[in-house]
């Protein structure tokens, strides 16, 4: 069972961004005119982590726990949709360490590709992220192998926060952060480390609730987990040790369907020239539809988080 009487804080997160900086991209802040899109004008900020090594957020968390923990023999284990076991396959790579990754015959053939090419030790099976975890803890029992949690661990938390960190950073001024959930591990970093300063809407798919599920029933329940980023937004349920955090730190949760998810995906690509994956533009999609509509003069950010398409065509 998860503990959830870990320290995840501002302390805690800026002395793993300290720790992990020399592996990690500190990716921008982009400025955009929101008419751009078809929205009520005003400067819109968004955080280009898709830029980030491996195409996602991930390897901030993946880094965080090969730096703070020790490392067996055996190596690592992890259990992803895609993004997560790609960063765990490029850190183990970066840090000459084994790594079995295992991921659900949902992960899109650019990721499963992408893993392969970091030389971690591929397996491709089930039908969802939870069958790939159960057969990452079966290999961690007969091996000895250090598992590394996609989002459901204190390291992993620690190093989503970073994003959170440089936010702050670069867009000192922003009122609103709209970020994707599936597990909840880069929302809950994020929102620990703003802690109230900055008001935090969750995203999700309609076919993907996790976080709004949660929220729901005050405590991390089974939820559905489909929908056109299944690879990266849909576990069964969110994490236990960001659920408090999210209680306390997140202002409320907004649903958006695949097509606008889709729709995000498309302007980002129209208009920036950004190759958003659906879970990457989900955040996106709940301003480009009106499922957030900003207040007049709110100064609203953007995580877009990841960069692993493989439902459009980009060459056009």
């Amino acid at each position: 069972m998860t503990d959830t009487n870990v320290t995840i804080d501002r302390e805690t997160i800026a002395a793993t961004a300290k720790l992990i900086a020399p592996y990690i991209r500190r990716t921008p802040m982009m400025s955009v005119d929101s008419a751009d899109f078809g929205l009520d004008a005003g400067a819109l900020q968004l955080k280009l982590e898709l830029l980030q090594h491996t195409g996602s957020f991930k390897p901030r968390g993946a880094f965080a726990s090969l730096l703070l923990r020790e490392v067996p023999k055996a190596g690592v284990v992890a259990a992803s949709g895609g993004n997560h076991g790609a960063a765990v396959a490029y850190a183990a790579m970066k840090r000459r360490l084994p790594a079995k990754i295992f991921v659900p015959r949902v992960a899109s053939p650019s990721k499963i590709e992408r893993i392969r090419s970091y030389g971690a030790d591929l397996v491709v099976g089930g039908e969802r992220y939870a069958d790939a975890l159960a057969e990452s803890e079966a290999w961690e029992l007969r091996t000895g192998a250090m598992p590394i949690h996609a989002y459901d661990q204190r390291e992993t938390l620690l190093g989503q926060g970073s994003v959170g960190m440089e936010i702050e950073e670069q867009a000192p001024a922003i009122d609103t952060l709209l970020v994707a959930v599936g597990g909840g591990g880069l929302i809950g970093g994020i929102a620990a480390w703003f802690a109230g300063k900055v008001k935090i809407v969750g995203v999700e798919p309609e076919a993907a609730p996790t976080l709004y599920r949660a929220l729901e029933a005050g405590e991390p329940v089974d939820a559905e987990a489909g929908g056109i980023a299944a690879d990266s937004l849909a576990p069964r349920r969110v994490g236990q040790l960001m659920f408090p955090i999210a209680r306390r730190h997140v202002e409320k949760v907004v649903l958006v369907s695949d097509e606008a998810i889709v729709q995000a995906q498309t302007a980002l690509w129209r208009i920036l020239r950004l190759a958003a994956e659906p879970g990457g533009a989900a955040a996106f999609a709940a301003l480009l539809s009106g499922r957030y509509r900003p207040q007049q003069a709110e100064r609203v950010a953007v995580l877009v988080c990841g960069s692993n398409p493989a439902n459009l065509d980009f060459t056009k």
